[in-house]
C-alpha cells in the first residue's frame, strides 16, 4: 500500500506516515493531535468530522488521506485568529447553539463554508447547507440563528 508522508493542514505542511486508505479523520486526531473533528458515526452521516478541503465541508471520517493530495485542509483549530475566535464561534456561544457540544466542531466549519460563499444566507439556505450536520440535541433554530448572527457580525466587520 501507497504510504502518505505530508498533509497540508491549517496553513502548513505536516510530517505524517499513514496508509493512503487511512482515513482523514484518524490521521488529524492520532498523529497531528487535532482533536477538534469528532468520530461520530463513522459513515459520512453525522458531520461530527466535518473539515473543509480547499474550502469545501467534507466528512473527514470517509475520506481517505490518500485522495486529500496538495489540498489544504481546514479543521475547527485554525478558525480562531491570534487568539481571537472566528465570529462563529462567537455566536455559537452567545446562542447557546450548543447542549453536549458533539456537533459543534462540524457545525461551524460547515457554517464558516457557507458563510465564505454566501454571505447573507437565509434560514432556509443555512438549513440546507447544514443539512448533512445532525445535532441529536435538537439544537437546530439555535444554530441557525448562530450562523445569522455570525453573517451580521462579519457583514459589520468586513469579514
Amino acid at each position: 500500500m501507497a504510504r502518505i508522508t505530508r498533509l497540508n493542514v491549517n496553513g502548513s505542511a505536516r510530517a505524517i506516515d499513514a496508509d493512503a486508505e487511512t482515513s482523514l479523520l484518524s490521521v488529524l486526531r492520532e498523529q497531528l493531535d487535532l482533536t477538534g473533528s469528532k468520530y461520530g458515526c463513522g459513515e459520512g452521516n453525522c458531520g461530527a468530522c466535518s473539515v473543509l478541503i480547499d474550502g469545501n465541508p467534507r466528512k473527514s471520517c470517509i475520506v481517505p488521506v490518500g485522495a486529500v493530495g496538495q489540498k489544504q485542509v481546514t479543521t475547527i483549530e485554525a478558525l480562531e485568529k491570534n487568539g481571537r475566535l472566528h465570529p462563529l464561534q462567537e455566536a455559537f456561544l452567545e446562542e447557546g447553539a450548543m447542549q453536549c457540544a458533539f456537533c459543534t466542531s462540524g457545525m461551524i466549519v460547515t457554517g464558516a463554508a457557507l458563510l465564505k460563499i454566501n454571505p447573507n444566507p437565509s434560514d432556509k439556505e443555512i438549513s440546507e447547507f447544514m443539512q448533512g450536520n445532525i445535532c441529536r440535541c435538537g439544537t437546530y433554530p439555535r444554530i441557525v440563528a448562530a450562523v445569522r448572527r455570525a453573517a451580521k457580525a462579519m457583514k459589520g466587520s468586513g469579514q
